[in-house]
């Protein structure tokens, strides 16, 4: 499990964001909360999401696939916009059939939320941007499933 990089987007401090961490990230500079976004696998998964603090917001993707690109900056900004609310979690399916096959995934985008280890909210292809967000916002209101 990596660690990377962010800038606030407060204060512009550059600040390591760990993959797995108790409670969520806050910029050393000014305290501020930020976006926590994590690339996971087959391996680390269990750890980085299932375990989350938080909720995960688990973005199933590949590099080749046109609606994974323009769903990816609009999750970016949400992650931005609920910092602290969420981790988002992005699995490139290319690099991990293990998670593709459990989580049956037949199309990509594939989003779930999962809350407390378990699958809260599933949402294949790319809605726009507002119908995106409404489902996040029911997803991180409801309870696990």
């Amino acid at each position: 499990m990596e660690s990377s990089l962010m800038k606030c987007p407060h204060c512009g401090k550059t600040n390591r964001i760990p993959a797995v961490a108790a409670g969520h990230p806050r910029c050393g500079n000014c305290r501020r909360d930020l976006p926590w976004i994590v690339a996971a696998g087959d391996a680390d998964f269990p750890l980085v999401a299932e375990k989350s603090s938080v909720p995960a917001l688990v973005d199933f993707w590949a590099a080749w696939c046109g609606p994974c690109r323009m769903v990816s900056p609009v999750l970016d900004k949400l992650a931005l916009e609920r910092a602290g609310e969420f981790k988002l979690v992005k699995v490139d399916v290319d690099t991990s059939p293990g998670l593709s096959k459990r989580f049956d995934i037949q199309a990509i985008p594939t989003l779930l939320v999962i809350k407390n280890g378990a699958v809260a909210a599933r949402q294949a292809g790319a809605p726009p941007a507002a119908a995106l967000r409404s489902w996040l916002d029911a997803a991180l209101s409801a309870a696990p499933r």
